[in-house]
C-alpha cells in the first residue's frame, strides 16, 4: 500500500471526513467489481458497496493496523454480500437473467477475435463461465472472484475471508473442479 493511501487511513481513522471521502473514490470500484461478481446484478452489488463503507466507517477505531485497510474493506464487503447471498436464498428461488445482462466480465482470453463467430463464441463461454461460478457455494465463489479474477493472493484472501490460507486452497480446488466439471457437462450438450 502506497504512503499516500497509508496516511488517508490515518486521517480517516483520526476523524477526517475528507480523507474518508478519498478511501471511498479510491476504493468504490474494486469494492464493487468483487459484489458484482458474486451477487450478479447492478442492485445488490451498489447495496453492498453502500453498506461496507458504512461498516467501514462505523469500525474505524477497530482497525489495529492502517496496512490492513484494503483487507478490512473487502472482508466486510464479502461477509455482506455472503450474507445477502444466504438471506435470498432463504427467501426467494434464485432467476438469474442470464446471458446478455448488462455488466463487464474481466476474464480476456488469449486470441484477439477478428471473426464474428469466434467473437460469439467467446461471449458464449464467458457467459457459460458466469454461470459456473453463480452455482458455487458462497465460500468457493467469493474465494474464486478473489483470488482468480481480483488478483488477490492466497494469503490475503485468507486475511479477507478469515480463515486458514488451505482453506482457501481447498476452495479453490474445489471450486475450480466444480467449475471445470460443469463446463466439461455443458459442452457436451453443444
Amino acid at each position: 500500500m502506497d504512503t499516500e493511501i497509508k496516511d488517508l487511513v490515518q486521517r480517516f481513522i483520526d476523524g477526517d471526513q475528507k480523507a474518508f471521502a478519498q478511501l471511498v473514490g479510491r476504493f468504490k470500484k474494486k469494492v464493487y467489481s468483487v459484489a458484482y461478481r458474486m451477487l450478479g446484478n447492478h442492485l445488490d452489488a451498489d447495496e453492498v458497496t453502500q453498506e461496507a463503507f458504512v461498516r467501514i466507517y462505523d469500525r474505524r477505531n477497530q482497525l489495529k493496523n492502517i496496512n490492513y485497510f484494503p483487507g478490512f474493506l473487502m472482508r466486510i464487503a464479502t461477509n455482506y454480500a455472503i450474507d445477502l447471498i444466504r438471506w435470498k436464498q432463504k427467501r426467494f428461488i434464485s432467476i438469474d437473467s442470464g446471458p446478455g445482462t448488462p455488466g463487464s466480465v474481466r476474464l480476456e482470453l488469449t486470441d484477439k477475435a477478428d471473426k464474428p463467430d469466434q467473437i460469439l463464441e467467446n461471449r458464449e463461454l464467458i457467459d457459460r463461465i458466469k454461470r459456473a461460478i453463480k452455482k458455487l457455494p458462497p465460500r468457493q465463489r467469493v474465494t474464486v472472484i478473489l483470488h482468480d479474477l481480483e488478483g488477490f493472493s492466497k494469503r490475503e484472501v485468507a486475511g479477507i475471508l478469515q480463515c486458514p490460507q488451505a482453506t482457501v486452497r481447498s476452495n479453490l480446488h474445489i471450486a475450480r473442479t466444480k467449475l471445470r466439471k460443469w463446463l466439461q457437462e455443458n459442452n457436451k450438450g453443444r
